[in-house]
């Protein structure tokens, strides 16, 4: 199951001593370790979606986790009776290939987002998600106009309810033909929309593979970011010794650019336990 399946189906311990391997985490019970509150700890629904919503919450609950995000509005509520937030909520039933990269898009996404936002304000999500589209043949620089002009539209009632619109960094060849695929090209959208109501979600899975220097870039262009999510690379897995990112240092360049925002978790679990393998990533990545 991959989130552009889920998307598709819907339209129709933490800070690790130096030289601490990270396995050495897996024996951190509850009992024994309590999550230091400098991140934010938020989990993809979609990821662990094999497990009821109700029962998953009550297990995030448990364990520190303060959000479930990616879901519906129907789903605001569930979350929100477990204690947790929703950190990123879905405003359209559009999926990722179709974004506001294209003017005839625009009037039905600008629908759906002018009739999500309240909504979401009255039910304390603080972002609702959104995708540049794929490019199938129209030039980068086209495009981000495009979804500037569309945007920009949304921006009134976004800065009139607190809401902001995160724009997704996805990666050119899992999600091949994506428009959104480089911070710089995010990042220059976000000057040209000029809203603190619109940021990028810097997904470090994907940038990992477009672009690596994930903490330097993180530095470079914080301004514009709003949301961040993890994955191990290469694979999309957990977060431990078999992929190439130090996670817990990603996470401590955050906290001290002073970062507020929510870390969501967004790894496929590969082990046999999945709510084992949320916990441990969690501890990994709280720093």
């Amino acid at each position: 199951m991959t989130r552009r399946n889920m998307i598709g189906s819907m339209a129709g311990a933490a800070v690790i001593a130096a030289g601490r391997p990270l396995d050495s985490l897996a024996g951190i019970t509850q009992e024994t370790y309590r999550l230091k509150g400098n991140i934010r700890h938020s989990v993809s629904q979609w990821c662990f979606g094999s497990i009821p919503l109700e029962e998953f919450a009550k297990y995030c609950k448990e364990i520190g986790i303060e959000s479930i995000e990616l879901l519906n509005e129907k789903d605001w509520p569930v979350v929100a009776k477990a204690g947790l937030k929703c950190a990123v909520g879905y405003a359209t039933d559009w999926g990722i290939p179709k974004g506001f990269n294209r003017v005839q898009n625009h009037d039905k996404l600008v629908a759906d987002y002018e009739a999500m936002i309240p909504k979401a304000a009255a039910a304390g999500v603080p972002n609702l998600i959104c995708f540049s589209g794929n490019r199938e043949g129209m030039g980068d620089y086209e495009g981000m106009i495009n979804c500037a002009i569309g945007l920009r539209r949304i921006m009134p009632t976004a800065e009139k309810h607190g809401v902001t619109i995160i724009m997704e960094l996805l990666n050119g060849i899992g999600h091949r033909d994506y428009m959104c695929d480089s911070t710089a090209w995010g990042a220059a959208l976000a000057e040209m929309v000029n809203s603190e109501r619109f940021k990028l979600l810097y997904d470090i899975y994907h940038m990992q593979i477009m672009e690596g220097n994930v903490i330097d870039t993180l530095k470079k262009y914080f301004k514009y970011i709003g949301h961040i999510h993890t994955g191990g690379v290469p694979g999309r897995n957990e977060l431990d010794e078999t992929q190439e990112l130090y996670y817990p240092a990603i996470m401590k360049a955050l906290v001290s650019l002073g970062y507020k925002g929510f870390v969501g978790q967004e790894f496929v679990p590969a082990q046999k336990d999945k709510l084992a393998s949320l916990k441990k990533c969690i501890q990994i990545c709280d720093v």
